[in-house]
């Protein structure tokens, strides 16, 4: 292995924009298959669903996979798999979402439906803390074209649930901007801030630098995506201004995969960390874009000219913008500092 890719496993990391159900790998899909359908998926026909050419056909492939998902053993091997993939990349700490609106959706809104979900994730969790040394936040993800109502029922459900498990950090909107703004969720985020819980929002993925200010003004403090934060200069201002408040979860291949973005050279990654904002390296669902966050770190260095010092900073950057206790942070901060 070329001593770069060396260099970014043994570098401490934390990735922030991470759809667990994104993580199922065809072979996975072909486990959970033989489960539940009554004609098994070959590996064949589970790998051409992972093909897709837009934003729009890739939601589509999504549902094609989260429909396997049936029962909490389906979504504790799910969850396990993902966690032993990102020990492998050198991922310390994670925090993942879980489209509970999807969960909701499927099952028919039976407000009894997710518990035991949630306790075979957590056992998954669990196991990774004691086995892997991984920690893991979950984030409640609703989606936006569902309705507001929809998203209060996975707010709550975030909220009442935080109680009992710690491990649950935040809320997020993901689902499709073009279909439904921030502006209609502006109470929800406000009752769940007021809870307690962490503020995340996707924006500008497939919109314009509005999406982006709109999801600021509801009191965002992570924007996942901001692809077209780069077509406003007073935007990247703001966000410069705010970047020891306000993280940027940039996932580069994921927005050529779907579409919205050329090449990975042409990101505003390069532009953005040069602006000094909070930039992060994610890779969204990277059993659909073909691209761990391992492969973006050393796609980071091969396309854009990171330096090894600069991909320490994207790596110190994933910590600073997390949603761990300071001291946690500080460590891991003091371990990048010193990696060789």
């Amino acid at each position: 292995m070329p001593e770069i890719q060396n260099f970014i496993r043994r570098l401490p990391k934390a990735e922030l924009h991470l759809h667990l159900e994104g993580t199922i790998a065809p072979e996975t899909l072909v486990e959970l298959s033989t489960r539940h359908d009554r004609h098994p998926l070959t590996l064949h026909d589970a790998e051409a669903l992972y093909r897709f050419s837009d934003f729009t056909e890739f939601i589509e492939s999504f549902k094609a996979v989260t429909r396997r998902l049936r029962h909490p053993e389906d979504y504790e091997l799910a969850a396990w798999r993902m966690m032993q993939h990102l020990t492998a990349q050198g991922v310390v700490h994670a925090e993942v979402y879980i489209s509970v609106g999807v969960i909701y959706m499927w099952r028919n809104f039976d407000p009894r439906c997710f518990e035991p979900i949630f306790e075979g994730l957590e056992r998954a969790r669990n196991r990774a803390a004691r086995e892997l040394g991984l920690s893991l936040y979950w984030i409640f993800d609703a989606v936006r074209h569902f309705t507001v109502e929809e998203a209060d029922r996975v707010f709550r459900k975030a909220d009442e649930m935080r109680e009992f498990y710690p491990s649950i950090i935040g809320i997020g909107l993901g689902g499709d901007e073009r279909v439904a703004r921030s502006a209609p969720f502006r109470h929800l985020y406000a009752r769940a801030a007021a809870a307690g819980l962490r503020l995340t929002n996707h924006a500008g993925e497939t919109t314009g630098p509005e999406a982006i200010w709109e999801a600021l003004s509801i009191g965002s403090e992570r924007i996942g995506h901001a692809l077209s934060a780069i077509q406003d200069e007073k935007l990247l201002q703001e966000l410069k201004a705010r970047n020891a408040s306000t993280g940027i979860e940039l996932n580069p291949t994921s927005n050529v995969r779907t579409g919205v973005c050329s090449s990975f050279a042409a990101h505003p990654l390069r532009q953005y960390f040069d602006r000094e904002l909070l930039v992060t390296l994610n890779s969204d669902d990277p059993a659909f874009f073909g691209s761990d966050l391992s492969n973006e770190f050393l796609l980071a260095h091969t396309q854009q000219g990171f330096t090894r010092d600069e991909l320490r900073q994207l790596a110190a950057n994933s910590f600073r913008a997390s949603f761990l206790p300071e001291a946690e942070k500080a460590a891991w901060l003091a371990q990048i500092n010193t990696s060789a």
